[in-house]
């Protein structure tokens, strides 16, 4: 992975920079709160803690209880860092009428550090940006026009019964350190589903000749979220190149593909009144890679993986279209897909008829047909309490249809601590599972 060394490269979550935000946004806070004023101890002061304790109360109420954007509610933490920040807002707009023009310019400057200091928190609990080079990836990432990158069809390597790519792989003395990153459209001719864009990670092995056939590793973000979450947050680059130095260029071809169509959407991965997802994903999307890229086509080299929503995809996908997918890697995903509640589920995306979700749902699946020949790994995190029970139940399912599954702790909770290593840590276990390496 890279190395800090520079400003881009320090810590976001750990260290001196939350450390000093958490100090400054407190005294800001209390800066805020201090005055000489009866009167704005009497009047203002509480009438902006109670403003900030109600409009916090109802930005989770609206999220958690109204708008329903996530299948589960809010953390308590992100709730309190959120009403933090909230309350330094309110502080200084009830302060600013008291205050002369200097006056009023440190109000500003207070309610922003304290705001600061509300998302380096929230930050912290997601490892959303875990670095200020990953916020700014998307302006920092170069992308390489995906013809360019594919270049011309070449003879492919050949690989004998019983041996890896790896076994018979010698990389050419001009081969590339790194591989290519490419942005490109992945349309639902089949399905009708309007994806966002996705991107192409080819690994350098993919520009010698003659060419390997490689896996395909097909990922998926969260929700809410978006394949750019995987390029950024997910340091997907660093991290492919990084395998790929560690074997003489090998690496899986990586499509990141979105399942939403837009950044709050819940299309739960299904062909329902919602959209035709899961045909977008075992149709179109393995229709486009054999049409544009040169790799492995057998089931045994097609990975599915994803996070949170996407990991519930993950599974949804190798036991519903198996002929496509024979390995899941399931990172912090559910016991099924939901949009809160199994009766909402059911209402708005098949119209109340609990026997159409029966006949797509994982667990439904898992316990009326056998998976022999599928390979599984359910990562979970141990400080997640919501979804690592769900993942050891969905895990015990795979089990007892025959999957050849493995249970995967990792440290953290439901957010990039473990999504990250979710994926980095199973690439070995990803590449042996598909025949690139021993």
């Amino acid at each position: 992975m890279r190395i800090a060394a520079g400003p881009l490269d320090w810590s976001l979550v750990n260290g001196w920079i939350p450390l000093t935000l958490l100090v400054v946004g407190l005294a800001a806070l209390a800066a805020l709160l201090a005055s000489r004023s009866r009167t704005w101890w009497t009047r203002w002061g509480p009438a902006a803690v109670v403003l900030a304790v109600l409009l916090t109360w109802l930005l989770r109420t609206a999220v958690d209880d109204w708008l329903q954007p996530f299948p589960d509610p809010l953390p308590t933490d992100v709730v309190l860092w959120a009403g933090v920040a909230v309350l330094g807002v309110c502080l200084a707009v009830l302060r600013l009428p008291t205050l002369r023009w200097k006056g009023r310019a440190g109000a500003v400057l207070a309610g922003l550090l304290v705001v600061l200091l509300g998302a380096s928190e929230i930050n912290k609990h997601f490892d959303q940006y875990p670095t200020l080079r990953t916020a700014l990836n998307s302006w920092l990432t170069k992308t390489t026009r995906l013809a360019d990158a594919t270049g011309r069809t070449e003879p492919a390597l050949r690989v004998p019964a019983g041996k890896t790519i790896a076994d018979v792989w010698h990389p050419p003395p001009d081969l590339p350190k790194d591989g290519t990153l490419s942005h490109t459209a992945i349309p639902g001719t089949v399905s009708g589903f309007h994806a966002r864009d996705g991107y192409v990670y080819l690994p350098p092995a993919y520009r010698a000749t003659p060419r390997p056939l490689l896996p395909v590793l097909v990922l998926m973000a969260g929700q809410p979220g978006s394949p750019d979450d995987w390029i950024n947050s997910g340091r997907l680059v660093d991290m492919m190149n990084a395998f790929a130095a560690e074997h003489r260029g090998l690496a899986p071809v990586v499509v990141v593909v979105d399942p939403l169509g837009s950044q709050f959407a819940n299309t739960l991965c299904l062909d329902s009144r919602l959209g035709n997802v899961q045909t977008y994903l075992a149709t179109d999307v393995p229709d486009w890679i054999r049409g544009h890229l040169q790799t492995a086509t057998a089931r045994t080299s097609w990975i599915i993986s994803g996070i949170s929503f996407g990991g519930t995809c993950s599974l949804q996908l190798g036991v519903n279209a198996p002929q496509v997918y024979g390995v899941i890697n399931d990172i912090s995903g559910q016991e099924a897909p939901t949009l809160g509640n199994p009766k909402k589920t059911i209402d708005k995306a098949f119209g109340g008829d609990a026997a159409a979700f029966a006949k797509v749902n994982p667990l439904d699946v898992l316990a009326r047909q056998r998976f022999p020949d599928t390979g599984a790994a359910f990562v979970a995190g141990s400080d997640d309490s919501t979804y690592r029970p769900q993942q050891r139940t969905v895990y015990e399912a795979a089990v007892k249809a025959g999957m050849r599954a493995e249970w995967v702790l990792l440290p953290g909770g439901h957010s990039w601590q473990v999504w990250r290593p979710g994926l980095e840590r199973q690439l070995p276990w990803l590449a042996r599972r598909t025949g690139l390496i021993p």
